[in-house]
Order: C-alpha cells, then sequence, then structure tokens
C-alpha cells in the first residue's frame, strides 16, 4: 500500500513538473519571430500553333522551351512557390471569341513537385491562339494574396491574336493596383512588333524584356529571373543626368534607372571620401530595333575633366542589354587630424553609348537606363591604377615616355662613344 502511494505521488510530481516545463517552453515558441512568406513565380508560356516552327537550334520553338522549362524547374530555390500557366494550349479552332479564352493553369502555385510539373509540361504541344492580355490577367489572379515577392514570366514567340483587350494596357492596370507585381518578357523572335508590346508590358511593371533565340539563353534567362524572386526588393530610384557634369544630379548609393537618347551622354556625381572604393556599373537596354555592332562607355572624372578610370562593353545584336562597370578606391590622407573631417572627392560618371539606328526608329524617348552607385571600404594597398588618381590611358602614357627617354640616352651615349672611338684611330 505504501508502495503504491508513493508511486501515485511519483507521476503527479511528474505529470506537475512537464506541465511546469511546457508552459514555460510555449511562451518562448510564441516570441520566435515568424517565417517570411515565400515568394511566388508563375511561367506563362504561349503554346500557340506558330510554336511549331523549327528555327531555334535546329528545334521547333516548343521543343527549346520544353527543354529549357526542365533545366529551370531542376533549378528553383526551395523556398520559390512556382506554377505554370499556359496560353493557346487547348482550342485548335477558327473562332475568334473561343480562341482567346484559350488560357488554363497548368500547374498551380505552391510547393514544387519537380517531377508533376515536367510530366504537366511535356504533355503540351502547340494548338492555336495567342491571347497574351487573358493569360496575364489569369495570372494576376494566380499570384493574388500575400505579401511576399510575385513575378510572372511571359515566353512567347508573336504579338497577341486577341485584340482590343490590349496586354500593354492590361500590364498598365495591374501595376495601378499596387500589388507591386513584375511581369519580364522574354522574346523568341526578334520581330520589332513583338518586341514593342513585350516591352512595353514589362516596363508597365518594372520588368525586363529579352529576346532569346537559343535554348540556353532561355533557361539561363529563366533561372535569372526566377533567383531573382527570392531576392530582396530593392525599387530603383529614377533620375535624371544631365549634359555636364556641373549640372549633374549627385547619386548616392542605391539603384537609379534613366533614359538616354542614342549618341547623347549623361552626367552624374559622386561623392567619394578618403578611405571608400566607389563601384559603379550600368545596363543600357535596346528596346527597339537598333542596328549591330554597339558599345556602352561608363568613364569616371574629376572635376577637371581628368580621366581617372573607365569601363567599356560591347554588343552585336543579339541581346537586347549592355552592361559595364568600373572601381575607384580613394586611399586615407596620411597626418589627419581625427577631429578634422577629410573632404570627399567629387567624382564625375560620364554615360556614353554608340549605338545607331534607323532613320525610321525614334529616338525619344531615350533607351531605358539601370545604374548602380555603391561606395564600400576601399583596399589597404589598392593594385588598381585608380587607386592613385591615374587612369590606364596615363599609365601607359608615362611608360612609353620613360622607355624613349632612358632609351634616347642610351642612344646618344653609344652614338658619342662611337664618334670618339673613329676620331682617335
Amino acid at each position: 500500500m505504501i508502495i503504491r502511494k508513493r508511486l501515485t505521488a511519483g507521476v503527479c510530481v511528474l505529470l506537475a513538473t512537464l506541465a511546469a516545463g511546457l508552459g514555460t517552453a510555449l511562451p518562448a515558441a510564441a516570441d520566435e519571430p515568424p517565417t517570411a512568406a515565400s515568394p511566388k513565380v508563375e511561367l506563362v508560356l504561349d503554346v500557340s500553333g506558330s510554336m511549331r516552327t523549327r528555327d531555334i537550334d535546329g528545334e521547333s520553338r516548343m521543343s527549346a522551351a520544353k527543354q529549357a522549362f526542365n533545366d529551370v524547374l531542376d533549378a528553383v530555390p526551395e523556398e520559390v512557390e512556382l506554377g505554370i500557366r499556359t496560353l493557346g494550349a487547348d482550342y485548335p479552332g477558327d473562332d475568334r471569341k473561343t480562341g482567346c479564352k484559350d488560357t488554363r493553369q497548368l500547374y498551380p502555385v505552391g510547393p514544387l513537385d519537380r517531377t508533376e510539373a515536367k510530366t504537366a509540361v511535356a504533355t503540351l504541344a502547340p494548338t492555336g491562339w495567342t491571347p497574351i492580355g487573358p493569360a496575364l490577367l489569369g495570372a494576376a489572379d494566380d499570384l493574388e494574396g500575400g505579401d511576399a515577392t510575385r513575378r510572372i514570366v511571359l515566353i512567347t514567340d508573336g504579338e497577341d491574336t486577341c485584340g482590343p483587350l490590349d496586354p500593354c494596357e492590361v500590364a498598365r492596370d495591374i501595376a495601378a493596383k499596387g500589388i507591386h507585381l513584375v511581369i519580364d518578357t522574354l522574346g523568341l523572335v526578334p520581330n520589332a512588333k513583338i518586341r514593342q508590346q513585350l516591352t512595353c508590358i514589362a516596363e508597365a511593371t518594372g520588368g525586363t524584356y529579352t529576346a532569346v533565340q537559343h535554348t540556353d539563353e532561355l533557361s539561363t534567362r529563366v533561372k535569372q529571373l526566377v533567383d531573382r524572386a527570392a531576392e530582396p526588393v530593392i525599387t530603383p530610384v529614377a533620375t535624371e543626368g544631365a549634359g555636364s557634369c556641373s549640372s549633374a544630379p549627385e547619386l548616392k548609393p542605391g539603384l537609379y534607372t534613366d533614359r538616354q537618347e542614342i549618341g547623347k551622354h549623361r552626367w552624374y556625381r559622386v561623392d567619394v571620401l578618403p578611405g571608400q572604393e566607389l563601384r559603379a556599373s550600368v545596363s543600357v537596354s535596346a528596346d527597339r530595333a537598333v542596328d549591330n555592332d554597339y558599345g556602352v562607355l561608363l568613364r569616371a572624372l574629376t572635376t577637371h575633366g581628368r580621366e581617372i578610370v573607365r569601363g567599356a562593353e560591347g554588343g552585336t545584336g543579339r541581346t537586347d542589354a549592355v552592361s559595364t562597370g568600373l572601381r575607384y578606391p580613394k586611399p586615407e590622407m596620411d597626418d589627419v587630424d581625427a577631429d578634422v573631417k577629410p573632404a570627399a572627392e567629387v567624382v564625375c560618371l560620364q554615360l556614353g553609348n554608340s549605338f545607331s539606328a534607323p532613320a525610321s526608329v525614334k529616338t525619344t524617348p531615350g533607351m531605358p537606363v539601370e545604374l548602380t552607385i555603391d561606395l564600400v571600404d576601399a583596399p589597404d594597398e589598392a593594385a588598381d591604377a585608380a587607386a592613385f588618381g591615374l587612369g590606364r590611358g596615363w599609365w601607359l602614357l608615362g611608360v612609353l615616355v620613360l622607355t624613349g627617354l632612358i632609351a634616347g640616352l642610351v642612344f646618344g651615349w653609344i652614338s658619342r662613344w662611337r664618334v670618339a672611338v673613329w676620331r682617335t684611330n
């Protein structure tokens, strides 16, 4: 009897201890920060009849899209919720009203089952119309709800065939809702009208347009856009470069957008303190039909016009964006009073381009520009020539002058010696 009473008392003490432990553990769990909402992406694929055309690496556009989708599905980050919507995949007839409703969600937005998604994509066959506008509206509904980043990636080979519902107006309406949904567009045919429509759709929501003509380009670009959805969202700040450094806007670290006309220069100013390194990069998008073989030049200059350092990049017409950048580390100042704040150096950034276009192409508004400015701690011993305030051109000039001076002295000494020997003999 005594043993039973002790056993019962022990059980009661154990239960009380567990209850107390749970009581203290629950508030701790409640204090944990909530997990961030998963970013959402929906891939919208054109499955209209024109996707049968065989002009991408010897295969049909549909085959190239399927192969690219398989690569993308294998690389989707775990935290991204992904869905797939099609347009023109089901109705093969000629009735416009029916064909312009032909869009459906192939795979729902949510945690990705890669095998199931690949199986769904494998069943697709080029069929009917190209209702881009209705597909964008459907995709916006698919991504509705939540505070996470949302992105639509549209892959198509043609213009919308279901007017008067203009897909560009649809994109503007989506942007006007303030739901922070970005639409990126990829065109499989380098056609001026297609480019114009897809560029308009992308720009309406702050997205990008890219022309792709190879399977690897398609898969690489879609992977980049899906990965971008998982990155923190940075809203670019609109700025307007000036025609000279003296009147240029002062830029702080951040992301900026601007417009640049063909063959024109844009100027910006950045204050760089001793011990800081300026990192600037720029991308210019060819959002209209331009001639092949073009380039972009970004120069850092002093306020007196002396070049410090430059970055340049060129293109051949196979891509619709060309980027370049530069770095300028400014060394620390020696023997400076700790109580005196060192003065910043004004660095003038000059953006130039060598684009050209047929006379029929409008030059205004200018081409979209994305400019990134960052200021970080400069390296202790910068190997870059810009650390000494000299650009690569100045170093080359200095080396040539020094080499010429030494060569002249040696040649002169040898000549005098030969003359002296000749006179002696």
